[in-house]
């Protein structure tokens, strides 16, 4: 199992976040072959050795032959151009949702929607890349968990599109609510909008890791783990963890008393069982007056948000009506952005809301041949021993359609496949 810590003296913003990662060793003409897939303007990606107050490192800068005008982007402008691009699925969905957290903060900035949100400073080329490349780099690197260690924040005020705004910026302090910080007495803007979306987007998506569910496709989603729980197993003993890589990422600002500086560490870990608990926020409410063909709307849009789970129950409600139960798992951090979306598509006056533990079993994907074509099973383990088989719908369904047999005759052929 591959964990990337990283940890800030010096604040964390798009381009060293990229920097650090590309410290970590990738291949960079393969970086810049994805990058230049995206339908940009021409831009150059630079990376270069850097050293302050003794440490080594890289220093990284996106440049493009003429001036840019800041275009006005939007979320879905954004979303239309990593899609189109040539990147792996894994590269889009997690820069996808970077941009899409960047959008809600901005959102409950503004008392506003996303689709509503243009990205000014994030709508550059720069930002773009710098978001882009390291979800890319990420994605090279094979890691399966993210750790973030606590981040420094500066003081003061800094100017932006939006006129003089106080440090850190709203969009900032949205996207790092819940994460542990350090005030300092630096009077610059530490943690970039960019920079905090990054991480915090790479370190809420908990279920379980990539290696565990598979490479690619609708695999994986990084997971994260308190710094404080790196080697930790169970309630009892602890596994071992060792440092394969370390790399240190420069900004371009010179601070008055620290390192503008971001360091990754790239650990390797034996791998754990996922049945140990895990917490989860449950959302649910009683619904007796919302029309069913919004519930099935609603129940899209929760998937698409990422819930780890969302069902319905019909349930008798009070002077004997009956009415419809919708229950939503979610992790912790993601409460607002469900809420709010629970509140906008039902007729519901309140929410209810507790923690719950999970256990959930190891699993991972294999490609199998049926008669009918390859179909993607996912397999459930239990104390290092497979106990369960589950072939994706979608693959027997496509199957099924192709040569003209039922989803069953697919499904059944999926799992009595090796």
């Amino acid at each position: 199992m591959r964990i990337l810590r990283f940890d800030s003296v010096g604040g964390a913003s798009g381009d060293m976040i990229l920097a650090a990662l590309i410290g970590l060793g990738i291949d960079m003409e393969a970086l810049r072959q994805q990058l230049t897939s995206l339908a940009l303007e021409q831009f150059e990606v630079q990376d270069v050795p850097f050293s302050d107050h003794g440490l080594n490192g890289i220093q990284v800068t996106v440049s493009v032959p003429k001036p840019e005008r800041l275009p006005h982007r939007n979320f879905t402008d954004i979303r239309k151009l990593i899609e189109k691009g040539g990147l792996s699925d894994q590269a889009k969905a997690m820069s996808i949702k970077v941009f899409e957290r960047l959008a809600e903060a901005e959102a409950r900035v503004h008392n506003t929607t996303p689709d509503k949100i243009n990205f000014h400073e994030v709508g550059a080329i720069d930002s773009i890349v710098d978001i882009v490349g390291s979800c890319i780099v990420i994605d090279m690197l094979a890691v399966d968990e993210v750790v973030v260690g606590p981040l420094p924040l500066g003081r003061g005020t800094t100017r932006c599109e939006h006129g003089i705004l106080p440090i850190p910026v709203p969009a900032t302090v949205e996207l790092l609510k819940g994460h542990p910080v350090v005030q300092t007495d630096e009077p610059f803007e530490l943690v970039t909008p960019t920079g905090a979306a990054l991480l915090t987007a790479w370190k809420s998506r908990p279920e379980v890791s990539r290696r565990r569910q598979g490479y690619g496709g609708q695999g994986g989603q990084l997971a994260h783990r308190s710094p404080e729980h790196i080697g930790s197993r169970g309630e009892g003993g602890r596994s071992e963890v060792r440092v394969m890589k370390t790399a240190n990422g420069f900004g371009h600002r010179k601070l008055k008393g620290r390192p503008n500086l971001l360091r990754a560490i790239l650990l390797e870990a034996e791998a754990e069982h996922p049945s140990d608990t895990d917490e989860c926020l449950v959302l649910e409410c009683n619904l007796d007056d919302t029309v069913p063909e919004l519930l099935g709307s609603l129940t899209q849009k929760l998937i698409e948000k990422g819930t780890l789970d969302v069902f319905t129950t019909p349930v008798q409600m009070k002077k004997q009506r009956p009415g419809i139960l919708l229950t939503v798992l979610c992790r912790p951090e993601d409460r607002e952005s469900f809420l709010d979306l629970i509140f906008s598509e039902t007729t519901t006056f309140g929410i209810r809301e507790y923690i719950t533990r999970r256990t959930i079993l190891e699993r991972r994907h294999v490609e199998v041949e049926t008669p009918y074509g390859k179909v993607r099973v996912k397999i459930g383990s239990w104390k290092g021993k497979d106990i369960t088989r589950s072939p994706e719908h979608d693959d027997c369904v496509r199957c099924a359609n192709e040569h003209g047999v039922s989803v069953r005759t697919v499904y059944e052929a999926a799992l009595r496949a090796e």
